[in-house]
């Protein structure tokens, strides 16, 4: 008499499955720890006396696709990494699938101090980088003592 298991053969290759099933649904992080510190696109953010430097590492993405915007005091990237699929993965069963795709958001609040008017965004080679000039009169200058 042969008995049917109630679980299949690979009880964590299903659980895996189902925990991509709800991240998909609903946005969550694709990171193996769950909802982590990031999302995407990962970003460094760091500062000088002249510019607040962010770098976001988006590669795929389309530089059409990005919508930066700053509203008081709130700088936000937002865009869409369309998936990779062609007619032959279409056909095949996927059973690792670590690439993002799909609509994404990053929120940075940026110092008082800063000149929203002034700036700049490029990107090269998968990397957004966005240089925020510091106002003139927040900039450090030396004072001649008479």
């Amino acid at each position: 008499m042969m008995y049917r298991s109630l679980f299949p053969r690979d009880l964590f290759a299903e659980l895996d499955r189902l925990q991509r099933d709800v991240q998909q649904r609903y946005e969550l992080s694709p990171s193996i720890r769950g909802l982590g510190r990031g999302g995407f696109p990962s970003i460094n953010v760091g500062s000088t006396p002249q510019a607040v430097e962010l770098y976001a590492f988006a590669p795929g993405v389309d530089p059409a696709s990005f919508d930066v915007q700053v509203e008081k005091g709130v700088l936000t990237i937002a865009g869409e990494r369309k998936p990779a699929t062609t007619d032959l993965e279409a056909k095949t069963t996927l059973h690792i699938d670590e690439r993002f795709a799909g609509r994404f958001r990053r929120v940075v609040n940026l110092p008082d101090d800063v000149d929203a008017a002034a700036i700049e965004a490029r990107y090269r080679e998968g990397v957004l980088h966005l240089h925020i000039p510091r106002l003139q009169a927040a900039q450090p200058r030396r004072i001649e003592i008479q």
